[in-house]
């Protein structure tokens, strides 16, 4: 199984989209083994998009994550990486497909609602930004069976 991070971000909070946006995932079948509502300080939106340090958006990022509580999550599930990007749509709502979360809901390329790590290596590294091991559960779902036999 794959684990996978997704922050709804500070305008998905502010607009009561919590709720609509975590179950668009477990709608495909991704289960939530760890999720905590939290403030963003300067320095984890700096470690968190650090591959972006030095380009011209940087410091819009870092000022729009840290602008509001987010909601952090850690998602399961096979395919977890693909899956939630899939869910979430193009990172620009305006080329979102209608019946993502950016296509349907989303206001522009900055106000986009969701991120989603965009592979394996960075969702472990995201995922440990944000989430100690303690904090990531290991259970069953009675529905489990049925999301992911091969």
């Amino acid at each position: 199984m794959e684990r996978t991070l997704v922050l709804v971000k500070p305008d998905a909070v502010q607009r009561g989209l919590i709720a609509e946006v975590l179950s668009r995932f477990e709608g495909r079948g991704l289960k939530i083994v760890a999720m905590k509502m939290m403030q963003v300080d300067e320095a984890l939106a700096k470690r968190h998009y650090a591959v972006h340090e030095g380009k011209p958006f940087f410091k819009s990022l870092v000022s729009f994550i840290t602008a509001g509580p987010i909601v952090a999550a850690v998602l399961e599930g096979r395919s977890a990486v693909e899956i939630a990007r899939q869910v979430m749509g193009k990172t620009d709502c305006a080329q979102a497909a209608a019946g993502t979360i950016r296509g349907d809901l989303g206001l522009d390329l900055q106000n986009n609602l969701a991120h989603g790590s965009d592979s394996l290596e960075n969702a472990a590294k995201e995922i440990g930004l944000f989430f100690s091991k303690g904090e990531i559960l290991t259970y069953e779902r009675a529905i489990d069976k049925w999301v992911t036999a091969s």
